[in-house]
């Protein structure tokens, strides 16, 4: 049979069509849950949870794109259902996730409005990306952020507005100023409290968002920014489980192995990890029942899981790229790179708390998690938004082994590295593109000081870093 046979045999997926062949779970759920940032590693992380928690016939997710339409026009005319294949390293299973049910353009203002205004959406989870955030390191609205500044500019004038959608007017574009519209709509509407659960690789995620958003309001004179205090709760995670792009063939082994013909499925490993810390006073799926965990401090768990898994991500990307690979678990097999993640390694466990987060158990499971070579992740894939990424996954860990005394060489690789990549003239996509090809065209040394400074600031005031920094990108350009 060949590539696409399964596809074309099977029958499209649909709810109605997967309740007629039985193998529906539960009914349609009513929607209590908007996501922002309807992509893939939503669907196989929150989806997945919400969709495997014993009460899942009660919270089904409205789940918008960002920019791209894409993922919605693929899902709509399947009801939200997308099959979900998990990858291991001795072969594929497939199931259908239910817990979409609705796939929204995020342009459709309208809709998420009207749903963020219903006291029955307890909460908002969203997967954006670090940069997606278009927020500073401290949480305030990046001022050099021209949509962010038009978006900050339109929620004032829609603000003063008896109407906050108008026709003929500027709308939010970002994923917080979309957010911050619909908050003034629950407000408007007396919605009642609810969660807010950033679920991306930031740290202390909850507060960077609440921040962000609280200062966003500020803008107003609506009383928004009060009402964000006192009704509206922001929820920190840390959220794992490797989700490499989908490929075409996928579509055919979603076929094979669930029986419908998907225009959308994903692909994931089979480890999932999500830990959780904070109040959701409009109530929540048992997400624990399928597997998750909520705990009081949230900071142990960010950290093992930015700077091992996210922080070897980066350094395998960069160093693998250098060195002719493609995928993670190609760069993982060549031995250089290997010592290189398990020495930066051995400097980040030094600054986690090994007993209560057991270290050397996580390390020894992301080793047979990134060597899985049926799991193609790519490392250009990984090598994008690398300023955003190394601030809060390599960055932490250089001023950590620097404060207790250590040279920090073996996460400065990683930023040597990068910057090696940069000058060399690598295609790296980046959202602070900009800054990084200006500082690109200075002079060797200035534009080593100006990348770093984009990064951490603070990197720059000590000259063991900066040495070292030096030596791996002559190093690297000498390849």
């Amino acid at each position: 049979m060949s590539a696409t046979s399964h596809s074309r045999l099977a029958p499209p997926l649909s709810r109605s069509a997967l309740a007629q062949a039985g193998g529906a779970r539960h009914e349609t759920a009513p929607i209590r849950i908007a996501h922002i940032g309807l992509g893939a590693f939503h669907r196989a992380h929150q989806a997945w949870f919400t969709d495997n928690a014993q009460d899942a016939g009660d919270w089904g997710i409205a789940a918008f794109t960002g920019r791209n339409r894409e993922a919605a026009l693929q899902l709509a005319p399947q009801d939200g259902l997308f099959t979900l294949i998990e990858r291991a390293a001795e072969g594929d299973s497939a199931a259908v996730i239910e817990s979409i049910v609705e796939a929204v353009d995020g342009a459709d203002l309208e809709r998420f409005l009207d749903l963020l205004a219903l006291p029955s959406t307890a909460l908002v989870t969203l997967t954006v990306t670090e940069a997606g955030y278009r927020l500073d390191p401290s949480g305030q609205p990046n001022a050099g952020d021209s949509l962010l500044a038009a978006d900050l500019r339109s929620i004032e004038v829609a603000t003063r507005r008896a109407n906050l959608l108008e026709e003929h007017t500027d709308r939010p574009q970002s994923a917080l100023g979309r957010l911050l519209l619909a908050l003034e709509a629950r407000r408007r509407g007396d919605g009642g409290p609810i969660a807010i659960v950033p679920c991306d690789n930031v740290p202390n995620n909850g507060e960077f968002v609440r921040t962000g958003l609280r200062a966003m309001a500020e803008r107003s004179d609506t009383g928004l920014a009060g009402w964000i205090d006192t009704q509206v709760s922001f929820v920190s995670t840390s959220v794992d489980r490797i989700t490499p792009k989908t490929t075409p063939g996928d579509c055919d082994t979603a076929a094979a192995l669930a029986g419908w013909s998907d225009r959308a499925p994903v692909v994931a490993e089979p480890f999932k990890d999500w830990v959780l810390s904070g109040e959701f006073p409009a109530g929540r799926p048992a997400w624990e029942s399928a597997g998750a965990r909520f705990v009081a401090a949230i900071e142990p768990f960010e950290r093992r899981k930015l700077w091992l898994l996210n922080g070897a991500h980066s350094l395998l990307a960069y160093s693998g790229l250098r060195r002719g690979h493609d995928t993670v678990a190609a760069a993982l097999a060549d031995p250089p790179c290997l010592r290189w993640v398990n020495e930066y390694w051995d400097a980040a466990e030094r600054h986690l708390p090994a007993a209560e987060l057991d270290v050397p158990a996580y390390r020894g499971a992301l080793l047979q998690r990134f060597a899985n070579p049926r799991i193609e992740y790519q490392l250009r894939q990984i090598a994008t938004d690398n300023v955003a990424k190394l601030r809060v996954r390599i960055a932490p860990v250089v001023l950590a082994e620097r404060d207790a005394g250590y040279d920090a060489r073996a996460a400065i690789r990683a930023l040597g590295t990068w910057v090696a990549l940069v000058l060399g003239g690598a295609n790296l996509v980046d959202t602070e593109a900009a800054a990084v090809d200006e500082a690109r065209h200075s002079p060797r040394q200035q534009a080593i000081s100006e990348l770093v400074e984009l990064i951490e600031p603070r990197l720059l005031d000590d000259p063991v870093i900066i040495t070292a920094l030096h030596e791996f990108v002559s190093e690297n350009r000498s390849e």
